[in-house]
């Protein structure tokens, strides 16, 4: 397929940190995501909670398939546009490799505890995660990714004009991701195709665990008409493909108004290239005005309907406990750590120390962190 001239040309990519020879089968954008693909930290993604926490039920979202999801639309939404559909679909499925067990519960109890040591983020640990922390490569750490990829996983939700998150900080040292500028279209496609599968795939999972009906949604703008649609097409709908077909509706309504609504962007702006891209000043790709309060009245329904709901307090104060509670245990006895971090931790001052704990913990899986939450405070537990 020919591009745009305004995307992201693998033919001109930036290079890597690490000069390599180029693939003769694949370019350089696709072998980023292969790269991520085969990483240990995407296969953790199977067992880290989106929302509900992995073992509440096989049919819930986790954040591997949620990343699947995005990197579906992502991919789908830059063949619209004549983008890299490869480097767009790298940033999707990277674009959550940071996070913590637990989702945003473990997260939040990770940060707490950093807060004085140096904070926590999880768009700039999965930086860390692709530069640094992976190990499979016998000539350097990380997964050595271009330029314009790891470009796109620091500044994907925008510039980075405030205070620097330590991982991207510590990075940008050696290598500069120009984070004041805007990434180029692929990552602002990857970061809306985000919103757009965990804003309507919640609401699915929500319906699905009886935390609200789909009827309930009917007064939100946009929903209503569409469930008006629905059961006037299919009166005898059975509930569960009725959900499906209003919420699979609504996506397609939400991508087509960020495709015209980027079109527009591009030609008002007079894009002719990347370059016009990351130096216009402005996000290019977003939804028409009608849609943004679509999506803010949905987030304020989820918010209250399904995100402060009991059950979910419950699993996100204990998410926060064990994550707490782990951290306070490893950097008050490093040497219960497993031996290859014991071993780097020996001789590290306290602000290194604490970022290979909390290294260690974002990469648990939910399970793991259960399970060794259990391992180092249940006094009874025979399994070390």
């Amino acid at each position: 397929m020919t591009l745009a001239p305004y995307a992201t040309q693998a033919s001109q990519t930036r290079g890597r940190l690490y000069a390599e020879k180029s693939c003769s089968t694949r370019s350089d954008f696709q072998r980023d995501r292969d790269r991520i693909i085969h990483s240990a930290a995407f296969r953790r993604l199977e067992y880290k909670t989106q929302v509900f926490i992995n073992h509440e039920g096989d049919h819930y979202r986790t954040r591997l398939t949620h990343s699947l999801e995005v990197g579906q639309l992502t991919r789908s939404m830059c063949r619209y546009l004549q983008l890299d559909e490869d480097l767009g679909e790298a940033l999707a499925l990277a674009h959550d490799l940071g996070h913590t067990p637990f989702g945003h519960a473990g997260e939040d109890g990770l940060r707490e505890v950093m807060q004085e040591l140096g904070g926590f983020d999880h768009n700039a640990q999965a930086l860390r995660i692709l530069t640094s922390l992976e190990h499979r490569y016998a000539q350097f750490d990380g997964l050595n990714l271009t330029w314009e990829t790891l470009e796109g996983i620091a500044k994907h939700n925008g510039p980075i004009l405030g205070e620097v998150p330590f991982a991207i900080a510590q990075y940008i040292e050696k290598h500069d991701l120009e984070i004041k500028t805007f990434a180029g279209l692929e990552a602002q496609v990857a970061a809306i195709a985000d919103d757009i599968a965990y804003n309507n795939h919640d609401v699915e999972d929500g319906i699905r665990a009886g935390f609200f009906g789909l009827d309930e949604l009917a007064d939100l703008p946009l929903v209503g008409e569409v469930l008006h649609a629905v059961d006037n097409a299919y009166p005898n709908l059975d509930a569960r493909r009725r959900v499906h077909e209003v919420v699979r509706r609504i996506i397609n309504l939400l991508v087509a108004d960020v495709l015209t609504q980027t079109q527009q962007n591009i030609a008002e702006y007079n894009i002719k290239s990347v370059e016009d891209v990351r130096n216009v000043g402005k996000q290019l790709v977003h939804f028409s005005d009608n849609v943004v309060a679509y999506n803010r009245e949905l987030k304020a329904f989820l918010k209250e309907r399904m995100y402060r709901h009991y059950k979910v307090n419950r699993m996100t104060s204990k998410a926060r406990r064990v994550v707490r509670e782990l951290f306070t245990f490893f950097i008050n006895e490093p040497d219960c750590l497993p031996t290859e971090w014991k071993e780097q931790a020996e001789n590290a001052e306290k602000f290194a120390k604490a970022r290979l704990v909390a290294d260690f913990i974002a990469g648990m899986t939910d399970r793991f962190a259960l399970q060794e939450h259990r391992r180092v405070f249940d006094v009874w537990d025979k399994e070390y």
